[in-house]
């Protein structure tokens, strides 16, 4: 890969040796890919001014050579296969959004946006929103769905679920529109509050799913070209693309481009 044309040339270190590490920050990721979750952690650990250390994340599948899974040793470290694992200094790996939010928090900068309100009603909005955004058959889970594939059967893929995910990500859009508008009349262009969250950061990076994005946002590799035509389709449905508002594509770039780094940095073959 030449320098020239690579998003930004990051270094990736191996899964063992992000593993046998003692210090630092570490979360796994497929070079040139903005694999949701991760690239929302990415986001998260921006805004709290989190240093990174990328670490290769084994895909799916067998290895040809081989004939082992290639995802033995993350399951062997972190019993699950999800992408991203996040490890810090000593401390178990996290696998889960809420797990890997919380020490976001509390281990970035003393200066950096407060993603976790201290109002607890505000902290239960968040929360609220970010459950239905990333969570159990939430958005996410809901597109993943909506076509058969390796991935979509390891989130419970049938044709009846199927079927259901389209009504489901329209009211999810529906209701973070809505929530938006409630938010705009009390001149704040939060999803909660009057300052940035973690439901801002992770719906403007999860929505990307449904919205295709200018490479001011997010620049197109050679391996993240299908899955961008994936989202560009998902666009697409016409019931989906009903309730994509303005609103929602003005918030999202808000929030990316003023909290997020943008261009993304991916890493891989850019086109």
């Amino acid at each position: 890969m030449s320098e020239s044309k690579s998003s930004e040339n990051p270094e990736f270190v191996a899964l063992d040796e992000a593993a046998a590490m003692k210090s630092g920050t570490r979360v796994t990721f497929i070079p040139g890919m903005q694999a949701l979750y991760a690239e929302a952690l990415k986001n998260i650990c921006y805004v709290k001014n989190i240093p990174l250390i990328r670490v290769l994340h084994p895909r799916m599948g067998l290895d040809k050579e081989t004939g082992g899974d290639r995802q033995a040793t993350l399951y062997e470290l972190t019993s699950q296969s999800s992408l991203p694992t996040m490890f810090h200094e000593t401390e178990r790996p996290r696998n889960v959004w809420i797990e890997q939010l919380s020490l976001a928090e509390n281990i970035g900068l003393d200066d950096s946006p407060k993603l976790i309100p201290d109002n607890h009603q505000d902290r239960v909005q968040m929360f609220g929103l970010c459950a239905v955004i990333v969570g159990e058959d939430g958005l996410v889970w809901n597109i993943r769905i909506l076509n058969d594939s390796p991935l979509a059967r390891k989130y419970g893929y049938s044709e009846q679920a199927s079927s259901a995910a389209t009504d489901k990500i329209v009211e999810l859009i529906s209701l973070i529109d809505s929530r938006l508008e409630e938010q705009e009349k009390l001149g704040s262009p939060y999803l909660v509050g009057t300052t940035v969250t973690a439901a801002d950061i992770y719906w403007a990076t999860m929505v990307m799913s449904v919205i295709p994005n200018h490479e001011d946002i997010m620049p197109r590799t050679r391996q993240n070209q299908g899955m961008l035509a994936w989202f560009e389709a998902n666009s697409k449905i016409p019931a989906i693309q009903n309730v994509l508002s303005k609103r929602i594509e003005g918030h999202q770039q808000y929030i990316l481009k003023t909290y997020c780094e943008t261009p993304a940095i991916l890493g891989g073959d850019l086109l």
